[in-house]
């Protein structure tokens, strides 16, 4: 049986910088390895970031999600009232 990793905090300032790092040329997996990142979250914060400029999930939503969030939330008020 595997054990679980303690969960690490990095700050938005961090994230970015370790962005940068990639994207200035340093190698995915030395930054993964010398971070002790896991690749996926590494991989998420690339993607968000340069797209956006922000690592958080709700910085990159779409239009229509967040129209569909709006929508639920319209809808379970309505159940509720």
């Amino acid at each position: 049986m595997t054990q679980r990793r303690a969960r690490r905090e990095y700050s938005e300032a961090q994230k970015k910088q370790l962005v940068e790092l990639y994207n200035h040329g340093k190698p995915r997996c030395e930054i993964i390895r010398e971070y002790d990142l896991t690749s996926t979250a590494f991989d998420k914060w690339v993607k968000r970031i340069n797209a956006t400029g922000s690592s958080h999930e709700k910085d990159n939503r779409t239009a229509e999600e967040l129209e569909l969030i709006n929508l639920c939330k319209e809808n379970q008020q309505l159940r509720m009232g």
